[in-house]
Protein backbone atom coordinates (compact mmCIF):
# COMPACT_ATOMS: atom_id res chain seq x y z
CA UNK A 1 0.00 0.00 0.00
CA UNK A 2 1.35 3.39 -0.92
CA UNK A 3 -0.10 5.36 1.98
CA UNK A 4 1.00 5.02 5.61
CA UNK A 5 -1.36 3.22 7.94
CA UNK A 6 -1.91 6.32 10.07
CA UNK A 7 -3.12 8.30 7.03
CA UNK A 8 -5.36 5.82 5.21
CA UNK A 9 -7.03 8.60 3.22
CA UNK A 10 -3.89 9.14 1.12
CA UNK A 11 -3.47 7.86 -2.42
CA UNK A 12 -6.17 7.08 -4.99
CA UNK A 13 -9.45 6.32 -3.24
CA UNK A 14 -12.24 5.61 -5.68
CA UNK A 15 -15.69 6.99 -4.92
CA UNK A 16 -17.34 3.80 -6.04
CA UNK A 17 -20.32 3.60 -8.34
CA UNK A 18 -22.91 1.14 -7.05
CA UNK A 19 -24.01 -1.63 -9.42
CA UNK A 20 -27.81 -1.84 -9.61
CA UNK A 21 -29.75 -4.59 -11.34
CA UNK A 22 -32.49 -3.80 -13.84
CA UNK A 23 -35.01 -3.79 -10.97
CA UNK A 24 -32.73 -1.24 -9.22
CA UNK A 25 -31.78 -3.60 -6.39
CA UNK A 26 -28.10 -3.62 -5.38
CA UNK A 27 -25.86 -6.37 -6.74
CA UNK A 28 -23.59 -6.79 -3.70
CA UNK A 29 -21.52 -9.60 -5.25
CA UNK A 30 -20.77 -7.40 -8.24
CA UNK A 31 -19.90 -4.51 -5.92
CA UNK A 32 -17.43 -6.68 -3.98
CA UNK A 33 -15.82 -7.75 -7.25
CA UNK A 34 -15.60 -4.11 -8.36
CA UNK A 35 -13.80 -3.07 -5.16
CA UNK A 36 -11.30 -5.91 -5.59
CA UNK A 37 -10.79 -5.04 -9.28
CA UNK A 38 -10.02 -1.42 -8.45
CA UNK A 39 -7.35 -2.38 -5.92
CA UNK A 40 -5.91 -4.91 -8.36
CA UNK A 41 -5.77 -2.06 -10.90
CA UNK A 42 -3.53 0.01 -8.63
CA UNK A 43 -6.04 2.05 -6.63
CA UNK A 44 -5.37 2.39 -2.91
CA UNK A 45 -8.93 2.03 -1.65
CA UNK A 46 -12.58 2.97 -2.02
CA UNK A 47 -15.08 5.50 -0.75
CA UNK A 48 -18.50 3.84 -0.55
CA UNK A 49 -21.66 5.89 0.02
CA UNK A 50 -20.38 9.04 -1.59
CA UNK A 51 -22.49 11.02 -4.04
CA UNK A 52 -21.31 8.70 -6.82
CA UNK A 53 -22.58 5.76 -4.76
CA UNK A 54 -26.10 7.25 -4.70
CA UNK A 55 -26.16 7.14 -0.90
CA UNK A 56 -29.08 9.55 -0.66
CA UNK A 57 -31.45 6.97 -2.19
CA UNK A 58 -30.29 3.92 -0.23
CA UNK A 59 -32.19 2.45 2.71
CA UNK A 60 -30.25 2.35 6.00
CA UNK A 61 -29.93 -1.43 5.61
CA UNK A 62 -28.50 -1.05 2.11
CA UNK A 63 -26.14 1.70 3.16
CA UNK A 64 -24.69 -0.37 5.99
CA UNK A 65 -24.34 -3.47 3.83
CA UNK A 66 -22.48 -1.53 1.12
CA UNK A 67 -19.81 -0.61 3.69
CA UNK A 68 -19.62 -4.15 5.04
CA UNK A 69 -19.31 -5.54 1.50
CA UNK A 70 -16.39 -3.25 0.67
CA UNK A 71 -14.58 -4.13 3.91
CA UNK A 72 -15.05 -7.85 3.31
CA UNK A 73 -13.68 -7.47 -0.22
CA UNK A 74 -10.54 -5.37 0.35
CA UNK A 75 -10.06 -4.79 4.10
CA UNK A 76 -11.20 -1.96 6.33
CA UNK A 77 -7.98 0.06 6.13
CA UNK A 78 -8.76 0.63 2.45
CA UNK A 79 -12.37 1.74 2.99
CA UNK A 80 -13.40 5.34 3.81
CA UNK A 81 -17.20 5.55 3.76
CA UNK A 82 -19.15 8.71 3.27
CA UNK A 83 -21.15 9.38 6.43
CA UNK A 84 -23.11 12.44 5.30
CA UNK A 85 -26.58 12.93 6.75
CA UNK A 86 -29.01 15.77 7.41
CA UNK A 87 -28.24 15.77 11.12
CA UNK A 88 -25.07 15.32 13.15
CA UNK A 89 -26.60 12.53 15.24
CA UNK A 90 -27.32 10.43 12.17
CA UNK A 91 -23.91 11.18 10.65
CA UNK A 92 -22.27 10.11 13.90
CA UNK A 93 -24.24 6.85 13.83
CA UNK A 94 -22.92 6.18 10.31
CA UNK A 95 -19.37 6.91 11.53
CA UNK A 96 -19.90 4.46 14.39
CA UNK A 97 -21.21 1.87 11.91
CA UNK A 98 -18.07 2.39 9.81
CA UNK A 99 -15.91 1.83 12.87
CA UNK A 100 -17.79 -1.34 13.79
CA UNK A 101 -17.35 -2.59 10.22
CA UNK A 102 -13.57 -2.11 10.53
CA UNK A 103 -13.01 1.07 8.50
CA UNK A 104 -10.03 3.31 9.26
CA UNK A 105 -11.52 6.74 8.37
CA UNK A 106 -14.72 8.42 7.20
CA UNK A 107 -15.63 11.29 4.87
CA UNK A 108 -18.11 13.93 6.03
CA UNK A 109 -19.95 16.76 4.29
CA UNK A 110 -20.99 19.76 6.36
CA UNK A 111 -24.69 19.97 7.33
CA UNK A 112 -26.57 19.93 4.04
CA UNK A 113 -30.19 20.44 5.05
CA UNK A 114 -29.79 24.21 5.25
CA UNK A 115 -27.12 26.89 4.87
CA UNK A 116 -25.29 26.27 8.14
CA UNK A 117 -23.12 28.97 9.71
CA UNK A 118 -19.63 28.45 11.11
CA UNK A 119 -20.85 27.50 14.60
CA UNK A 120 -23.18 24.87 13.17
CA UNK A 121 -20.44 23.45 10.97
CA UNK A 122 -18.03 23.18 13.91
CA UNK A 123 -20.66 21.51 16.07
CA UNK A 124 -21.50 19.06 13.28
CA UNK A 125 -17.88 17.94 12.83
CA UNK A 126 -17.31 17.82 16.59
CA UNK A 127 -20.25 15.47 17.05
CA UNK A 128 -19.14 13.07 14.32
CA UNK A 129 -15.52 13.15 15.53
CA UNK A 130 -16.76 11.71 18.82
CA UNK A 131 -17.30 8.41 17.02
CA UNK A 132 -13.51 8.02 17.23
CA UNK A 133 -12.54 7.61 13.58
CA UNK A 134 -10.43 10.16 11.71
CA UNK A 135 -12.71 12.46 9.71
CA UNK A 136 -11.96 13.74 6.22
CA UNK A 137 -13.98 16.86 5.42
CA UNK A 138 -15.72 17.04 2.06
CA UNK A 139 -16.13 20.53 0.66
CA UNK A 140 -18.82 20.63 -2.03
CA UNK A 141 -20.31 24.13 -1.90
CA UNK A 142 -22.06 23.55 -5.23
CA UNK A 143 -24.36 20.87 -3.81
CA UNK A 144 -24.44 21.63 -0.08
CA UNK A 145 -24.56 25.45 -0.13
CA UNK A 146 -22.05 25.40 2.74
CA UNK A 147 -18.52 26.39 1.77
CA UNK A 148 -15.64 25.08 3.86
CA UNK A 149 -13.36 28.01 3.05
CA UNK A 150 -9.66 27.71 3.97
CA UNK A 151 -10.11 29.71 7.19
CA UNK A 152 -12.90 27.41 8.37
CA UNK A 153 -10.94 24.30 7.38
CA UNK A 154 -7.98 25.60 9.38
CA UNK A 155 -10.20 26.01 12.42
CA UNK A 156 -11.69 22.52 12.04
CA UNK A 157 -8.18 21.10 11.73
CA UNK A 158 -6.82 23.19 14.58
CA UNK A 159 -9.51 21.80 16.88
CA UNK A 160 -8.59 18.26 15.86
CA UNK A 161 -11.90 17.60 14.11
CA UNK A 162 -10.65 16.88 10.57
CA UNK A 163 -7.41 15.43 9.19
CA UNK A 164 -7.86 16.06 5.47
CA UNK A 165 -10.23 17.70 3.03
CA UNK A 166 -11.70 16.48 -0.23
CA UNK A 167 -11.73 19.78 -2.10
CA UNK A 168 -14.46 19.98 -4.75
CA UNK A 169 -14.91 23.74 -5.06
CA UNK A 170 -12.95 23.73 -8.31
CA UNK A 171 -10.99 26.77 -7.13
CA UNK A 172 -7.43 25.50 -7.30
CA UNK A 173 -6.11 28.71 -5.73
CA UNK A 174 -7.42 27.50 -2.39
CA UNK A 175 -4.76 24.79 -2.21
CA UNK A 176 -2.10 27.36 -1.42
CA UNK A 177 -4.17 29.19 1.18
CA UNK A 178 -5.04 25.91 2.91
CA UNK A 179 -1.34 24.97 2.99
CA UNK A 180 -0.50 28.33 4.59
CA UNK A 181 -3.24 28.22 7.23
CA UNK A 182 -3.14 24.49 8.02
CA UNK A 183 0.10 22.95 6.73
CA UNK A 184 -0.63 19.55 8.30
CA UNK A 185 -4.10 19.27 6.77
CA UNK A 186 -3.95 16.84 3.85
CA UNK A 187 -5.43 18.18 0.64
CA UNK A 188 -7.29 15.56 -1.40
CA UNK A 189 -8.25 16.15 -5.02
CA UNK A 190 -12.04 16.22 -5.00
CA UNK A 191 -12.89 16.75 -8.67
CA UNK A 192 -11.32 14.73 -11.46
CA UNK A 193 -10.97 17.69 -13.82
CA UNK A 194 -8.62 19.65 -11.53
CA UNK A 195 -6.40 16.66 -10.76
CA UNK A 196 -3.21 18.00 -12.30
CA UNK A 197 -3.57 21.48 -10.82
CA UNK A 198 -4.14 20.17 -7.27
CA UNK A 199 -1.48 17.47 -7.59
CA UNK A 200 1.10 20.10 -8.51
CA UNK A 201 -0.13 22.17 -5.54
CA UNK A 202 0.74 19.34 -3.15
CA UNK A 203 -2.31 17.08 -2.90
CA UNK A 204 -1.78 13.91 -0.87
CA UNK A 205 -4.69 11.95 -2.31
CA UNK A 206 -7.53 11.79 -4.81
CA UNK A 207 -11.13 10.87 -4.06
CA UNK A 208 -11.72 9.84 -7.61
CA UNK A 209 -14.58 9.15 -9.99
CA UNK A 210 -13.23 8.03 -13.34
CA UNK A 211 -11.03 5.18 -12.08
CA UNK A 212 -14.35 3.30 -11.83
CA UNK A 213 -13.99 2.89 -15.60
CA UNK A 214 -10.28 3.53 -16.28
CA UNK A 215 -8.27 2.66 -13.16
CA UNK A 216 -4.89 1.94 -14.76
CA UNK A 217 -4.61 5.17 -16.74
CA UNK A 218 -6.09 7.22 -13.90
CA UNK A 219 -3.59 5.85 -11.38
CA UNK A 220 -0.73 6.42 -13.82
CA UNK A 221 -1.87 10.03 -14.21
CA UNK A 222 -2.13 10.59 -10.44
CA UNK A 223 1.26 9.02 -9.68
CA UNK A 224 3.00 11.04 -12.40
CA UNK A 225 1.29 14.28 -11.41
CA UNK A 226 2.07 13.98 -7.71
CA UNK A 227 5.67 13.02 -8.53
CA UNK A 228 6.03 16.19 -10.59
CA UNK A 229 6.53 14.17 -13.78
CA UNK A 230 4.69 16.55 -16.08
CA UNK A 231 6.22 14.99 -19.19
CA UNK A 232 4.08 11.93 -18.47
CA UNK A 233 1.17 13.61 -16.71
CA UNK A 234 0.28 16.49 -19.02
CA UNK A 235 -0.36 14.53 -22.25
CA UNK A 236 -2.29 11.90 -20.29
CA UNK A 237 -4.35 14.59 -18.57
CA UNK A 238 -5.18 16.18 -21.92
CA UNK A 239 -6.28 12.80 -23.29
CA UNK A 240 -8.47 12.01 -20.28
CA UNK A 241 -9.89 15.48 -19.65
CA UNK A 242 -12.92 15.10 -21.96
CA UNK A 243 -14.01 12.32 -19.57
CA UNK A 244 -12.67 13.74 -16.31
CA UNK A 245 -14.76 16.90 -16.68
CA UNK A 246 -17.95 14.84 -16.46
CA UNK A 247 -17.09 14.24 -12.79
CA UNK A 248 -17.97 17.89 -12.11
CA UNK A 249 -21.29 17.80 -13.96
CA UNK A 250 -24.74 17.10 -12.57
CA UNK A 251 -24.94 13.88 -14.58
CA UNK A 252 -21.63 12.48 -13.29
CA UNK A 253 -23.13 9.24 -11.93
CA UNK A 254 -24.81 8.38 -15.22
CA UNK A 255 -21.71 9.39 -17.23
CA UNK A 256 -19.29 7.28 -15.19
CA UNK A 257 -21.64 4.28 -15.21
CA UNK A 258 -21.97 4.59 -18.99
CA UNK A 259 -18.17 4.72 -19.37
CA UNK A 260 -17.98 1.56 -17.26
CA UNK A 261 -20.41 -0.14 -19.63
CA UNK A 262 -18.43 1.03 -22.67
CA UNK A 263 -15.12 -0.36 -21.38
CA UNK A 264 -16.71 -3.73 -20.63
CA UNK A 265 -17.32 -3.32 -16.92
CA UNK A 266 -20.84 -3.14 -15.48
CA UNK A 267 -22.17 0.37 -14.88
CA UNK A 268 -25.86 -0.27 -15.17
CA UNK A 269 -28.82 1.95 -14.31
CA UNK A 270 -29.29 4.68 -11.70
CA UNK A 271 -32.03 5.13 -9.12
CA UNK A 272 -34.53 7.98 -9.25
CA UNK A 273 -34.54 10.92 -8.98
CA UNK A 274 -31.69 10.52 -11.46
CA UNK A 275 -32.80 9.74 -15.01
CA UNK A 276 -30.84 8.39 -17.98
CA UNK A 277 -28.61 10.72 -19.98
CA UNK A 278 -30.06 12.65 -22.89
CA UNK A 279 -29.11 11.12 -26.27
CA UNK A 280 -26.57 13.85 -27.01
CA UNK A 281 -24.99 13.47 -23.55
CA UNK A 282 -24.80 9.71 -23.98
CA UNK A 283 -23.21 10.13 -27.43
CA UNK A 284 -20.59 12.53 -26.03
CA UNK A 285 -19.64 10.24 -23.12
CA UNK A 286 -19.59 7.17 -25.33
CA UNK A 287 -17.38 8.85 -27.95
CA UNK A 288 -14.94 10.20 -25.37
CA UNK A 289 -14.71 6.79 -23.66
CA UNK A 290 -14.17 4.94 -26.93
CA UNK A 291 -11.47 7.42 -27.90
CA UNK A 292 -9.69 6.84 -24.57
CA UNK A 293 -9.88 3.06 -25.04
CA UNK A 294 -8.59 3.36 -28.60
CA UNK A 295 -5.64 5.36 -27.26
CA UNK A 296 -4.78 2.44 -24.97
CA UNK A 297 -6.10 4.02 -21.77
CA UNK A 298 -8.71 1.36 -21.04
Amino acid sequence: MTHPQNRPWRGVLVATALPLRDDLSIDYDRYAEHCSWLVAGGCDGVVPNGSLGEYQVLTPEERARVVETAVAAIGGERVMPGVAAYGAAEARRWAEQAGEAGCASVMLLPPNAYRADERAVLAHYAEVARAGLPVVAYNNPIDTKVDLVPELLARLHGEGLVHAVKEFSGDVRRAYRIAELAPDLDLLIGADDVLLELAVAGAKGWVAGYPNALPRASVELYRAATAGDLTTALPLYRQLHPLLRWDSRVEFVQAIKLSMDVVGRYGGPVRPPRVPLLPEQEAAVRAATEKAVAAGLG
